[in-house]
């Protein structure tokens, strides 16, 4: 018995003519009614007492009406339950404190919304601890923010936003008012940033050594937040990416034109991918870039 020939059977059963019903299935009438009969030769039953003039159950076909409602009923039901709740487990995603191009909130309520039956665990950290993580199959997904020359072997991604950091200063400063500034202004500062040899320093410092100049960190921080607070208080200079910074009425962000660059990836496994970890991946892709999600075929490294 199949989908299509319970559908039929209604359908006749509603118009009480064969005509009506092919229409209102989108099928050809032959098509309809060859269904109709194969369903009636497996049941040994004829369903429907045919005149020229009117189609009508038989004693047969009452009996069996409610039934194939009932059936279509649950057979509908199962099929919307294969379509989103199908993807099952567990999900691990990594997200950096400074994560600005996609609103992550919004993307992970959709997918909850599709897929509930995914249980989802969030981590915070820094973007080298996540590549790790997805390398060893700890992590499933990551949102990332790295220099552009960063090593990502082992994992796939797909580059979200390349943007320019900024320089926070305090609004007192003597550079306070300008509308942009050159990395050689700045190297003279004191500076606050996150830690020595980690992914949120390493484009400033890779910025400073190509310019050939160099710099005092007089402060490392891990939380922007801080950052910006020991910036307000005078005590050094910050650059970060212009998304992450508070509107403040102790700071001035301010464009350098040859500053440092990163880039934020979404990032998985290139060889282990859950079925959750892809779709969340195609979620994530869909909603930075709508364009994609109607060709289907996003460009991933």
């Amino acid at each position: 018995m199949q989908f299509q020939q319970l559908k039929y059977v209604i359908a006749v059963a509603e118009e009480c003519n064969f005509t009506r019903a092919a229409e209102r299935c989108l099928v050809g009438q032959s098509a309809l009614s060859h269904q109709i009969r194969a369903l009636e030769e497996e049941l040994g039953v004829e369903l429907f007492a045919r005149t020229s003039r009117r189609v009508e159950l038989t004693q047969a076909g009452e009996a069996f009406l409610p039934h194939a409602k009932e059936c279509l009923k649950q057979m509908s039901a199962a099929k919307r339950s294969v379509a989103t709740k199908a993807i099952e487990g567990s999900l691990t995603i990594g997200v950096i404190s400074t994560a600005t191009a996609i609103d992550f909130p919004e993307v992970l309520s959709r997918f909850h919304a599709v897929h509930p039956a995914v249980g989802i665990s969030l981590q915070s950290g820094g973007s080298d601890t996540f590549i790790e993580q997805i390398r060893k199959g700890s992590m499933d997904v990551a949102l990332l923010g790295v220099s552009a020359d960063t090593d990502l072997h082992g994992l796939r991604k797909h580059e979200l936003m390349r943007e320019r950091l900024v320089a926070v200063l305090p609004v007192g400063h003597r550079l306070a008012g300008r509308r942009n500034l050159h990395l050689s202004e700045l190297s003279g500062e004191p500076f606050i940033d996150f830690p020595a040899g980690g992914p949120g320093r390493r484009q400033t410092d890779l910025a400073f050594r190509k310019a050939g100049l160099t710099r005092t960190v007089a402060f490392e921080a891990m939380e922007v937040g801080l950052m910006v607070e020991l910036a307000a208080h005078g005590l050094g200079i910050a650059l970060l990416p212009p998304g992450s910074v508070p509107a403040s009425p102790g700071i001035r962000a301010v464009q350098v034109i040859d500053g440092p660059t990163r880039v934020q990836y979404l990032a998985w496994s290139q060889y282990n991918s859950t079925a959750a970890a892809q779709a969340f991946v195609d979620d994530c892709i869909s909603f930075a870039d709508p364009l994609l999600s109607l060709s289907r075929s996003p460009k991933r490294d």
